[in-house]
């Protein structure tokens, strides 16, 4: 049995481990990692994943902390936003609810083929000077408290293998070596279940509509480089391009409102489409043979009780907590979780107690995964509705980018004055968005659901896009804060502006709403 001993050991070499590992030999280049992957590389191309489409602090991380903007530009698709399509039972998306934008905002993202990334992660992890144990199995493992090293052991092809480790690192994935050994998994009371697959070839949906008027609405037309959602009630349906050629096809669904044992194969999940996406369907019956996986996935949404520890552990990605796939938050919680590690690893070589750095960035973890989980648990029955969910679409959005994006895209996920001086302004953001996640639930209710061909663009709202746009600004500290107060009030005002917006169609929806500022932010147009 070989023995060895490094700074950091990182259990998973999947897309969170390697990102962690080039982050932290970034930061710290005289670090020596390990990182132990149970399967080989290179991966297949349209590998068995899910996680394709990034949002903009995914994006920014891949791009700008970890210096892969040029293999994001060269290898993988931009992507043309998120795409929503109101078309469940529909064969015609010329008539039917279409929200998106015509153009593509300023700040980029992108559809990743998580294969071509993640064989490119691993070569270039290698290059950085990342040492990288293919097929290898952990087969133990013991959390040591206090400052001795943890210990680990592995198999692979050449054998048993002894490492200790000042840093061990729970990237597993959903096998969350840590988090199960330690019983910390905890439901989070969203419960839905996911069917996925791939397809070669890629789907033209810009070709499933032969009106001309639809077709030119986006320019260049093409919505096939969209996250397009085709949506219905209690579930919503990806179509994701990828770069090696297929297609990503994924239904996600309120495991009550479409149970999973309608969609557990590919033949019902055929049916299912057939029924509820028949565009979709449609288009698959003629590439029944291109059909390279297909998985399914019950209860996926979970949490944990831990993420970071001072006794020099912690969990990142899939291993930790995981939320949904609607508007893609997975690489994002990535980049927030290995960027707390990063600076934590950072305290630990500067010789600073870790404790109270572990407290405070795991609260901040908590905190921001628990305001993102209001915008999915209890709402999947009103991803159908054409006229809510648009507005929800922005509102989260606007949260999405006003607050936490700001705090990324500005280096200050762990600015603990920051955090002090905005106290109150982010809790009331905070109790602003619970509060508006129930008030959809409430209009969706009473709504009169008007669905026609009507496109609604999200860049027209000249706010909207000015939000998008100055993401990559350069903030001193008093111009974030200046920035972060003047988001909320924004959102204070766009709340003004929802609450409107519904009690148009039913004034009683305005009754025990909390006084909020008149209408501010434009929205859409409202459909006639």
């Amino acid at each position: 049995m070989t023995a060895s001993s490094h700074d950091v050991v990182i259990m998973g070499g999947g897309l969170a481990g390697l990102t962690l590992a080039m982050q932290l030999k970034g930061r710290f280049p005289d670090l020596t990692i390990l990182v132990i992957e149970r399967h080989r590389h290179p991966v297949p191309l349209a590998a068995h994943k899910v996680g394709e489409s990034t949002v903009e602090i995914a994006a920014h991380y891949f791009a700008h902390t970890l210096g892969l903007r040029d293999h994001l530009e060269r290898d993988h698709i931009h992507k043309f936003g998120f795409r929503f399509f109101f078309s469940d039972g529909k064969d015609d998306l010329a008539n039917v609810t279409e929200s998106g934008v015509r153009r593509v905002f300023p700040t980029p993202s992108y559809q990743l083929d998580r294969g071509v990334l993640e064989n490119y992660l691993a070569e270039e992890a290698v290059c950085r000077g990342i040492e990288l144990r293919g097929g290898a199995v952990v087969r133990s493992f013991g959390i040591i408290q206090g400052d001795e090293p943890h210990t680990l052991r592995y198999v692979d092809d050449s054998g048993e293998h002894e490492a200790q480790a000042r840093w061990l690192i729970d990237a597993s994935g959903r096998a969350g070596l840590i988090r199960r050994k330690f019983d910390f998994t905890r439901d989070n009371g969203h419960h839905a279940n996911a069917v996925w697959f791939r397809m070669e070839g890629r789907m033209d949906i810009d070709g499933w509509c032969n009106d001309a008027d639809w077709q030119n609405r986006c320019v260049p037309p093409e919505r096939w480089r969209s996250t397009n959602h085709l949506c219905g009630p209690g579930y919503w349906l990806w179509l994701i391009p990828l770069s090696s050629g297929a297609h990503s096809v994924g239904i996600v669904a309120d495991a009550e409102m479409h149970p999973i044992e309608g969609m557990r194969t590919f033949d019902k999940a055929m049916q299912w489409m057939h029924k509820h996406q028949p565009l979709v369907a449609r288009d698959l019956e003629k590439r029944r043979d291109g059909l390279l996986d297909f998985a399914f996935l019950r209860n996926y949404s979970y949490t944990t009780t831990r993420m970071f520890s001072a006794d020099r552990w912690a969990l990142t990605g899939e291993a930790g907590a995981f939320l949904d796939p609607f508007y893609s938050p997975g690489s994002d919680f990535i980049a927030i979780a290995n960027t707390y590690i990063t600076m934590l690893v950072g305290h630990d070589l500067a010789g600073e107690p870790v404790a109270p750095w572990a407290r405070l960035y795991e609260r901040l973890f908590f905190s921001f995964y628990e305001n993102t989980l209001q915008m999915y648990r209890d709402q999947y029955p009103l991803f159908g509705d054409p006229e809510v969910m648009p507005i929800k679409v922005v509102w989260d959005y606007a949260y999405y980018w006003g607050v936490l994006c700001q705090l990324m895209f500005q280096n200050r996920l762990g600015d603990a004055a920051l955090f002090a001086a905005l106290g109150p302004e982010l809790e009331s953001a905070r109790v602003l968005n619970i509060a508006m996640q129930a008030f959809f639930r409430r209009w969706h209710s009473v709504s009169r659901q008007r669905n026609t061909g009507v496109m609604l663009d999200q860049g027209e709202l000249d706010w909207f896009h000015q939000m998008n746009n100055g993401l990559h600004d350069e903030l001193s500290h008093e111009d974030l804060v200046d920035r972060l107060r003047t988001n909320v009030a924004l959102l204070q005002s766009l709340a003004g502006s929802i609450v409107a917006r519904a009690a148009e169609d039913d004034p009683d929806l305005a009754d025990g709403v909390t006084p909020m500022p008149a209408p501010g932010p434009a929205l859409f147009t409202r459909v006639a």
